[in-house]
């Protein structure tokens, strides 16, 4: 038990769980970690941290356990889908709500708290996620509509900045879905819902799971007052391939699920439509690769095609 937790007392609840989920990223996780135990010392109950290695080569799993802010780590010997890790920290989770963190997620002083205070006062809702900073301090897009034919329209029109994004505002405000980056959940409201779908292994898994809340009742806020530096080690800067490939796939499979095969179809359309007029512009920009973008358009036209990221965690198992 950490000194933490001795000092609030040992028959008290847990009140919130971190749940961190790492994958090869052993420095990210450690700066992500110091950042935890800071708020956690000032937190006015009973918190826990979990984190879940996702079978990394880095000493990732040693890290965690040897640092002083985490309870327990789950270190897996195979690379799983995101999804399906942030569902296996809840579920093992005691904590009334779960703080869902990448690795990369560096939560800025009173973060936790605001979060939790925002679903305090909001018992209707399920969800709340926290305004995401660049290293720079740029604040970073972090809540949407739910994607539909109408969104992948205003995002052909060059006009989703306006229209889709709900990530602005000085104020906490009801959004459709909030990026899973630094995201509070309700653990009963996942619970009742199963929590996050596997089939989504890498992107719109938390889509899916706003949404599947929203159709059980369930709200989800975004808190501006709640900020968190998202390193992004992931950035789309320099997107490879197979994510290009799993984004697209998990994109058509949300629409498939929540709307029709013609609405699916109409969104590959409209998605591709737009990444080709980037891959035009890049054409004329320096700088720029007109090749990424117009693998965003076949990736979009054909979606069932191709190797993703799934394919490359199965490549990474067999490695071991």
């Amino acid at each position: 038990m950490s000194e933490t937790d001795e000092q609030a007392g040992a028959g008290e609840e847990i009140e919130i769980s971190y749940c961190v989920v790492n994958t090869s990223q052993r420095d990210l996780l450690v700066r992500g970690l110091d950042a935890i135990a800071a708020e956690r010392a000032a937190m006015p109950f009973r918190c826990e941290v979990l984190v879940l290695d996702n079978g990394s080569r880095d000493g990732s799993a040693e890290a965690a356990g040897a640092h002083l802010a985490v309870d327990r780590v789950i270190a897996l010997t195979q690379r799983e889908g995101k999804g399906l890790n942030d569902s296996r920290l809840m579920r093992e989770s005691r904590g009334r709500f779960c703080l869902l963190l990448n690795e990369d997620s560096e939560l800025q002083p009173g973060a936790g708290l605001a979060l939790w205070s925002a679903l305090r006062d909001r018992p209707d809702a399920a969800c709340a996620g926290a305004r995401l900073l660049r290293p720079d301090g740029a604040t970073q897009a972090s809540a949407w509509r739910y994607p539909s034919p109408a969104t992948a329209l205003v995002g052909a029109l060059f006009l989703h900045r306006l229209w889709t994004v709900q990530s602005r505002g000085k104020q906490v405000r009801e959004v459709d879905w909030c990026q899973s980056a630094a995201l509070l959940v309700r653990r009963e409201a996942a619970a009742l819902v199963d929590y996050l779908d596997p089939d989504f292994f890498v992107y719109s898994d938390e889509v899916d799971f706003a949404r599947r809340l929203r159709d059980a009742g369930w709200k989800s806020l975004y808190v501006p007052q709640a900020r968190a530096v998202h390193h992004e080690q992931l950035s789309t800067a320099a997107v490879p391939e197979r994510r290009i490939v799993e984004m697209s796939r998990n994109r058509d499979l949300y629409m498939r699920k929540h709307h029709s095969a013609g609405a699916a179809r109409t969104v590959r359309w409209l998605t591709a439509f737009s990444y080709a007029l980037r891959a035009l512009g890049a054409m004329a920009l320096p700088g720029r690769d007109p090749r990424r973008f117009w693998r965003h358009v076949t990736a979009s036209l054909r979606p069932g095609r191709g190797e993703g990221l799934r394919e490359a965690a199965d490549e990474y198992n067999r490695s071991s």
